[in-house]
């Protein structure tokens, strides 16, 4: 049986994975839960799933974590704080830790779990971008197992499984993207945040369904892809593919191509992480081929939606461009959600932002929490009063 733990247990990644779980009893058993601030779904996650410990990001939230845990009859240790995070991520019991942090928050934990040779379930997308030379590192030196749980990642994990060192010399990544709920709408000054969030296919939490629906997500995953498979960003590329049945593909030399496919279920590429290399069921819906219809693809539009290319660009770049991205964007998001910048406008601050701080290159994570720090600085400073 494998002790894990969830950083992030109550956003939708965390949730998903905890129903993988609950279906496979005699396998898995939760060490601990965490979330930044949601108490009362915190709580109610401990007592349905009875873990050691439970840790709230937030610090200032740990009492009142305490009575809603005593409310609910509930016997888990209470800890709160990065530092608690970071315990939980590393806890020698532990065999498994997802790293399901929204944003550049999950840096510290994540890079805890990968020092201490943990299976690292990887969600948290912003952590390898922010840090990838760092968290690479960290993997190498801890002896980690890296399994990605984003389904573009996690899908190319799949086709490559097996695959001789020697074969993947000249493969292209291909990954696919929905395309957002605006592929086909041409007045995005007027996009609500309501509008924005309502994916089409996936069931996804406000800050990532924004990114999706500005392209911002799949330019993070070209420079997570980059990290996490050693590859060139020339080898990386991307397609629009509405019906979100094939997760991503592989390219090889020989003309030949592998795709994973299946519903847009995150419990899919969920499942695949807990229980690699073996397989278990997750309870996503099986893929139905006699109903699913045409499957189309199309090239991306870099002019309608420009964060796909800053993000390549970032890559290119090098230095400490990714990291610098991944802050102006979560600024311009939260700002967006709070209606006070228009959406077309997050692209704009992004971009603005990488004009005007190119920091050098990170040596340490001190360094990598100054850079996201001061990025932010900047972008909130460009935001309209």
């Amino acid at each position: 049986m494998k002790a894990v733990t969830i950083l992030g247990a109550t956003g939708s990644i965390g949730t998903s994975a905890l129903d993988v779980i609950a279906r496979h009893p005699e396998r898995y058993r939760v060490h601990a839960l965490t979330a930044q601030s949601n108490v009362d779904g915190l709580a109610d996650l401990a007592l349905r799933f009875g873990p050691d410990v439970v840790v709230i990001g937030d610090a200032s939230l740990e009492g009142r974590l305490r009575d809603a845990l005593r409310e609910r009859g509930s016997t888990a240790r209470v800890a709160g704080g990065r530092d608690a995070l970071v315990d939980v991520a590393r806890a020698p019991e532990v065999d498994a830790v997802l790293a399901a942090i929204v944003g550049a928050a999950g840096l510290v934990p994540t890079l805890a779990a990968a020092e201490a040779g943990k299976r690292l379930m990887l969600a948290n997308k912003e952590a390898i971008v922010s840090a990838g030379a760092l968290l690479m590192g960290a993997v190498r030196r801890g002896g980690a197992e890296l399994l990605p749980v984003d389904s573009e990642h996690n899908a190319i994990h799949q086709c490559l499984a097996g695959v001789r060192e020697a074969e993947r010399d000249g493969a292209r990544l291909v990954l696919t993207a929905s395309g957002g709920p605006f592929r086909s709408r041409f007045d995005l000054d007027a996009v609500t945040p309501d509008e924005a969030c309502a994916h089409p296919n996936w069931v996804m939490g406000r800050k990532i369904s924004v990114d999706s629906a500005t392209l911002m997500n799949k330019g993070l995953e070209v420079i997570e892809a980059s990290w996490l498979f050693d590859m060139p960003v020339e080898r990386i590329d991307v397609v629009i593919h509405p019906q979100s049945v094939i997760h991503s593909m592989v390219e090889f030399p020989d003309g030949s191509v592998l795709a994973q496919m299946g519903t847009p279920d995150m419990r899919t590429p969920l499942a695949y992480a807990l229980a690699w290399p073996e397989r278990v069921t997750s309870g996503a819906q099986r893929l139905d081929f006699t109903r699913l219809g045409e499957l189309t693809f199309e090239a991306p539009d870099l002019r309608r939606f420009p964060c796909l290319g800053f993000a390549y660009m970032a890559l290119r770049h090098g230095r400490a461009a990714s990291a610098v991205l991944n802050a102006a964007n979560e600024v311009a998001v939260q700002a967006f959600l709070e209606g006070r910048l228009r959406f077309t406008a997050i692209a704009a601050t992004i971009e603005r932002v990488l004009e005007a701080y190119d920091p050098a290159q990170p040596s340490g994570i001190d360094e990598v929490l100054e850079i996201d720090r001061r990025a932010r600085e900047v972008a909130t400073g460009m935001l309209p009063n």
